[in-house]
This record gives C-alpha cells, structure tokens and sequence, in this order.
C-alpha cells in the first residue's frame, strides 16, 4: 500500500476541527476563529522586543517581517540560550499534537516568567489543500497570522520552486542546444516540484512535439518541500554556502557514468539570486504574542524534517529557550535532528519533549478510532511499547526526556496514572498539557518541568561517526532505532552505494537520510506498537550532494501525493471583504 505524505502530518493538526477539547463545559471554536479574534501586536513591536533595528527587518505587511543578514552578523557573537527539540511517537488518526505542544511550550515559558522564542517549519499548500489542513498548531496554541503563514506566507516556497525548476529547464535546455557534457537523458536525477497535490505529474514525458520542442525523456514531478533545493535553503549558513551547495547537486549521469553537477551547468548563481530573500528567517507570533521564527519546510519521512539552520542559530542569540520541532515521530524527526542537522549545523540540544496521547497510545494497541473514548487500560498497556520505544532511542542520544501528554476531556485518572507510572518507570520525567484548550496557560507544568530538565547534565551524542560505511550507517539507524533484526538492501540500491563511494570519501561520509512511512516504527504502516522480528527493506539509494546527506528509501514513498475524494480545498473560501472560511 502506497504511503500518502500528508495524511495525518504532524499531527498538531488532526486534534483541530476533528477532536474537541472542552473549556468551561462548552465545545471550542475552530482554529480558524480563535486565530480572526487574536490581538496580534504589530511585527515591528515583537522585532523591538528582540533589539532588531527599524533597518535590520524586511516588512511584509503588518504581521509578519524577515530578518536582514545584517542582523544575523550583529548577534553571531552573543552567547547561546538552550535548545529543546519537540518531537513524538509515531503518529496515528488519534492526533499526538506536536506543532501545538510546541507553540504551547513557548506561551508557557513566557508565563513562568523565562524568555522563550519558537522556530518551526513553514506549512505547504499541498496538505492545507489536500488532507491535512494547516501546519500552524491548534486551538489557543497557534502561531499568527494563521491565513498567511499557512497559504503564500513571504513567498520562500514560491522561490523555492522557481529555483528548483530552473535547473530543471537547464538541464532540458543543455541536451537540447548539443549536449555538450553528454548527459544521458535517461539518467536525469532532478525532478520539476510543485507546490500542490497532483498525483497525474508523478510521471511525465517531456518534449514531445516537433524537433524544436526538446528532446523526449521521462520526467517526474515532486512536491517542493521534498526537493533537495528546499533542504539546501534549511542547511545554509549564509548566501555564499547557499550558492555553494546548490553548485554541488547532482543532477545526471553521462553517457559514461560520469557525475554531471548544478555547476558543470553554471546554474547555480541563478538559483542563488531566486532565493536572496528565502534564505532570511520569517518573524511572526503566537496567539500570546511569543515571538516565532517560521522558515523552511521539508518534509521527515523524505527529507530532514528541520526548520532552518539559521533560523535555529539566530532564535538562540535572541532567547534563553529555543523551542524547536523535528518532523513526523522521533524515529523519523528526532533521530534526522539530531543526526544530521546538530551534526552539520554544530548544535547541542538541552532536552526533548516526547508528545503523546493516551488515545494515539490506546490506538497503538489495537483500538479502532470510534472506540478511543472509552476508558481501557489493557489497549493503553499494550500500546505504550511505542512510547516506550521513543525514550528509549531518545536515551541514545544523552538528552534529558520530559513526556508531554496532550489531555483530552475523556482521559480517565486511572489511564492518566499509567502513563505516568510508564514513563517513569522509563527514565523520562512526566508532564499533562493542556495548551490546545488552554493557551500557554495549559503548559504551565510542562514548561516547568522543562526547564528542570535544562539544568540536568546534557550529555548529547551522535548515534554514528562519519567515517562509518553508508551500509553501516543505515544498517545502525535501522537496529538502533527501528528495532530491526537487520537491513535488506535490494540491487539497485547496492549498486547506488558503490557509484557514490567511487565519487569520492567526501560523498562516503555523509549522514544518512532514511525515506519511511511515519506511521510505523518499521517500514510497514500496518505495524503499529513495537514490531520486532523484521528486516528493513532499502530499495533505493539517492545522493543529495548539495543538501549534505545520502537518502535511502524504504517502502513505497511516494515523493507527489494526490488529492482525495473530498479535498479540503472544497471547503476553504474567502469572501467579499477578503475573510478566509474553512481554513483548518
């Protein structure tokens, strides 16, 4: 069964609209509505806040600005404030409420009196469109403008895309004016991406037509946050490694197997000059007026799942506590944080935060949606050896672990207490959050409890070095932590390994990149819980050479996701006043 990569994303997203908390006895208003009623402060008034001058911020509007360069270079030199990663167990149709825990988490810290920012991931209208709705959490835990920041935002998305698909037209362009580097176009690696849901572009002939129209090759579409050029934007630290990176992407094969680069294509200033202005972070709020750092967006279970480098640097000049979220749950997200982003970017985190809730729990052991309601002990035991799983591969990593619950009102006590004895039992410290129903006053004790966790010895590790073989490397990842017996790797993929090992040991070192379903720990979304017993499947190895990370696809990944029977695009609207309806 093909996996789609927006069903049920981040979950910070399925409890809104769908899932009712109750405040006060009465049932919540959308997101849509408490994001209308919020008293959002002008951006150049968060930006005072954090001593950015009139000229060091870009205006896009009245709610939302970037940060110039020249910012980013008058704070390089002050000290760090502590990172706190946000991530969760594997995420089901119950909802685990990451993104809002994340938000919540900030609020939170601002009301126990700590200077907190957050940085997340920009959202992509192919999910807004598509299944999943927004990615700008839930409730009272948003970040604002909600309209914006889940459609167009600043345009980097936009930028993205015309960079992405210039090299393309490039490389079209090349075999048709002579072919001079003898590109085989039947091994073209880089693919056109667009920014919506369109499953009829994932496969495509290209230059049909009269001899003037190009030449024929198969071609393929990819959604833009799954294009290298968007992990490249997140790995960045400046213009000039930007450019760099992008000269570095593999793009094709000769007719003699030799690599042909962005580069060879002299395409990559090009590229560089459409993304002068997406390489700076976005500055925005919460529905409490936190400030927020929303910039990049690929995708966890295809790419790194991580908001920008530089958006991550620059939130810890400006705070204290940066709280920041990885993709998907933490065998995916977490495990890419860590291994790929802190190992290339040189942070160290402070703490996690696992997400959770007993209905994502009671799901995992065996209850079907309709029932998650009911009170029952015996599916939440069974269940939590997913929890379980997280804390322990979090613990590989040398970090202090805080479990948030994000509570529902049909929680009992008697569920509540056994996950708390769980998590204990664990090593983990335990907290109840209820920052979806209660803004940043419902992450009180969370927040308290990670800043504890802060003051607790950090003693953070890679989960492999970078002289470890590709083959090793995956094959850790997959024991450590999927739970594998062992890792099956199918003959295209071997034959991958060994044309990236003959291009060089710089290519050899490289992190890895798993491509896998989000919804199990292993590589069948049917396998919830903890599966155990199974060789993982790699059938293909893909170089990403500009982003800094070797990809190994397990599955059926799929890069372009369709549209469903009833999209949500059938229910967003906007009227004569300019009023945005539907929107979730």
């Amino acid at each position: 069964m093909r996996f789609f990569l927006f069903t049920f994303l981040n979950a910070c997203d399925i409890i809104k609209s769908v899932f009712y908390n109750y405040m006060e006895g009465e049932k919540m208003k959308t997101d849509i509505q408490i994001a209308h009623e919020a008293k959002m402060l002008p951006i150049k008034n968060i930006a005072d806040e954090l001593g950015v001058l009139d000229d060091e911020l870009e205006l896009y509007g009245k709610y939302k600005a970037k940060i110039t360069d020249e910012f980013l270079d008058r704070m390089a030199d002050k000290p760090d404030g502590k990172l706190i990663l946000v991530t969760a167990i594997n995420p089901t149709p119950a909802g685990e409420g990451k993104t809002t825990t994340s938000v919540g988490l900030g609020m939170a810290m601002k009301k126990i009196g700590k200077k907190a920012i957050i940085a997340l991931r920009e959202p992509s209208l192919g999910p807004v469109f598509g299944i999943k709705g927004g990615a700008a959490g839930g409730g009272y835990s948003q970040v604002v403008p909600m309209e914006d920041i889940n459609l167009h935002f600043t345009g980097d998305f936009h930028a993205i895309t015309a960079a992405n698909n210039l090299l393309c037209a490039i490389i079209d362009n090349h075999i048709h004016q002579g072919n001079e580097l003898g590109i085989d176009q039947r091994r073209v690696l880089f693919a056109r991406v667009t920014d919506t849901n369109d499953r009829a572009l994932r496969n495509i002939v290209v230059g049909l037509g009269a001899k003037v129209d190009g030449v024929p090759r198969e071609d393929h579409f990819m959604i833009t946050v799954a294009s290298e050029v968007m992990a490249i934007l997140c790995l960045a630290d400046s213009l000039e490694d930007l450019k760099e990176r992008l000269g570095n992407i593999l793009v094709a094969y000769t007719y003699d197997n030799k690599p042909v680069f962005c580069r060879d294509l002299k395409v990559n200033g090009a590229m560089a000059a459409l993304l002068k202005d997406a390489i700076k972070p976005n500055l925005v709020q919460t529905l409490e007026n936190t400030p927020a750092l929303i910039h990049g967006g690929p995708f966890a279970n295809i790419a790194h799942g991580c908001n920008s480098v530089r958006a991550t640097k620059l939130a810890l000049k400006l705070a204290d506590y940066t709280i920041t979220e990885a993709g998907f749950g933490a065998d995916l997200g977490a495990e890419k944080f860590f291994d790929i982003k802190c190992r290339k970017a040189g942070l160290t985190p402070s703490a996690v935060v696992l997400v959770a809730t007993v209905r994502a729990l009671k799901y995992n052991g065996g209850v079907q949606k309709p029932q998650l309601a009911e009170e029952n002990l015996e599916a939440l035991r069974a269940g939590a050896v997913n929890l379980e799983a997280h804390i322990e591969n979090l613990r590989k990593y040398g970090l202090p672990i805080v479990v948030a619950i994000n509570r529902f009102g049909t929680d009992t006590e008697a569920e509540l207490n056994m996950v708390r004895e769980i998590c204990e039992k664990a090593g983990a410290d335990f907290a109840l959050s209820d920052v979806f129903a209660g803004g940043g006053e419902g992450g009180v004790e969370l927040a308290k409890k990670v800043v504890e966790a802060c003051e607790k010895p950090s003693k953070f590790k890679l989960l492999y070095e970078d002289n470890t073989s590709i083959v090793d490397k995956i094959t850790t990842i997959a024991k450590e932590i999927y739970g594998a017996d062992g890792v099956k790797f199918d003959a295209a993929a071997m034959k991958s390994i060994k044309e990236i090992e003959a291009l060089g040991e710089e290519f050899a070192k490289l992190p890895v990149c798993m491509a896998k379903t989000q919804y199990s720990l292993s590589d069948d979304q049917t396998k919830l819980g903890r599966p155990t017993g199974y060789q993982l499947t790699v059938r293909e190895i893909k170089l990403s050479a500009g982003a800094g990370f070797i990809v190994a696809l397990t599955g059926a990944i799929m890069t372009m996701p369709g549209l469903g029977k009833a999209p949500a695009a059938y229910s967003i609207d906007i009227d004569s006043k300019g009023n945005i309806t539907g929107l979730f």
